[in-house]
């Protein structure tokens, strides 16, 4: 309990502090407009799924199949894992600048919006998406951190380069100084820039030698490939469900109207904040996890995965029941629109109350990757993105309205809650020890 709070405290406050940009940037860009926020809302779906295949996804598998591997005390075997998990990253982020960068106009305009609203998101996603490698390069490296156990340093370096974010976004957004008004543009620039400069300083750290770890080619090898795969290929599907839950409903909210959008924008931004906030103790969950595993400490294991998920619910659970009960501390912050914090009170009001057990499921998910079986994690998601796509197409053939849709997205996150909690009694989290080799450390700088 005390070494997971040591690490998963500091962890959390730096999640917390690259969740700070998500508000920020909502803030700067509010001020702009409606117009401008409905972008942003239209754009944030595919931006939070390549945050979450990165980080998440293909991330937690590098962490889990690198954890695993020094649990084993089989340092070729984590460093192969590792350089495996780079050739993927690459490859992920060319299709990200295809699809989403260069061929960003087609996609967007599949979205029930105005012009000039799909206009905005395509100024966005070119800046973004264009430089997607330096996005997934610095997810890549802060894995590779986790799994050999320095937390502490990069949380140091997340918080650093999150406040500076923050400030640049404000300024390359409004204009400060000899900085000029970029718009919407802004926040996309400057989060290429210091993800760009902070892949430089771990990539450095990495390649010097300050660790007992090294990041070099090694021959290919399709089992290590499918090592990382099969928690982080899974984490794909996941992290896709999850993306395509949020826009499904962004696509039935759009023919409510400009104002509708960006009201549910802001919601939905709230609970896409939940998943980073879980994150922050399940980034510690899955190389404890992993390790523990790899050492055959299957008790202590199921241990930390419960003992992160009661600390994940009840930080997100307080976030829900705030909101939820006063919507005004969120939604003031961003416009002045009544009609956008109509919508968007609306969504807090029925969905935020539900944030604690799905943080709690989200911690146990991390969990779960350092086991290397995500077949359970996965499927619950996809269950939620049915239910929810289920309940949108009724509600537009059949007039139910945005409450019932919005009920909906609450029962999917009870879904993922509750069945993240049936999953640890599952054989998965009780297999028969292989080997006898001791746990291996974390350190704390």
């Amino acid at each position: 309990m005390k070494m997971l709070l040591r690490l998963a405290l500091p962890n959390m406050v730096a999640i917390i502090t690259m969740t700070a940009i998500i508000i920020a940037d909502a803030s700067y860009i509010g001020r702009l407009g409606t117009v401008e926020l409905a972008s942003l809302a239209l754009v944030f779906p595919f931006q939070s799924l390549m945050q979450m295949m990165a980080a998440g996804a293909i991330g937690g598998g590098i962490t889990s199949s690198v954890s695993r591997a020094l649990g084993r005390n089989r340092q070729t075997e984590a460093e192969e894992a590792a350089w495996h998990g780079f050739l993927i990253v690459i490859m992920m982020s060319v299709l990200y600048t295809i699809i989403l960068g260069i061929f960003c106009g087609p996609v967007l305009s599949l979205f029930d919006a105005s012009n000039e609203v799909v206009e905005g998101a395509i100024i966005y996603s070119r800046i973004l998406f264009g430089a997607a490698a330096v996005g997934w390069v610095f997810f890549f490296l802060c894995s590779i951190l986790r799994a050999i156990g320095e937390i502490l340093l990069l949380s140091r370096i997340i918080i650093v380069s999150s406040l500076v974010q923050i400030i640049l976004s404000g300024a390359l957004t409004l204009g400060l100084g000899p900085l000029p008004s970029l718009g919407i543009a802004g926040p996309a620039l400057a989060m290429v820039f210091c993800h760009g400069i902070t892949t430089i300083y771990m990539l450095i750290l990495i390649l010097k030698g300050s660790f007992e770890f090294r990041l070099r080619p090694y021959p290919f090898k399709l089992l290590t490939l499918y090592d990382i795969m099969k928690v982080g290929g899974i984490g794909l599907i996941n992290s896709s469900a999850i993306a395509l839950t949020v826009i499904v409903v962004t696509r039935i909210i759009g023919s409510y109207g400009t104002s509708a959008l960006a009201g549910y924008g802001l919601g939905s931004r709230l609970e896409i904040m939940v998943i980073p906030i879980a994150f922050g103790i399940g980034g510690v969950l899955t190389p404890a996890v992993g390790a523990n595993f790899g050492a055959n400490q299957f008790g202590r294991a199921r241990n930390i995965a419960w003992t992160g998920c009661g600390l994940s619910a009840i930080f997100t659970g307080l976030i829900g029941i705030v909101f939820a009960t006063v919507p005004n501390l969120w939604l003031d912050q961003f416009t002045s629109d009544p009609a956008a914090y109509e919508y968007g009170a609306l969504y807090l009001g029925i969905v935020a109350p539900l944030y604690g057990l799905f943080g709690g499921g989200m911690a146990l998910y991390f969990a779960s990757q350092g086991t290397g079986h995500m077949v359970i994690p996965v499927s619950l998601s996809l269950l939620r993105l049915i239910v929810v796509g289920t309940v949108g197409f009724l509600s537009i053939q059949l007039s139910w309205g945005l409450s019932t849709v919005f009920g909906s997205v609450a029962i999917g996150l009870g879904i993922i809650g509750i069945g993240m909690g049936l999953n640890m009694f599952s054989p998965t989290w009780r297999p028969k020890a292989t080997a006898s080799l001791d746990s291996i450390g974390f350190r704390a700088q």
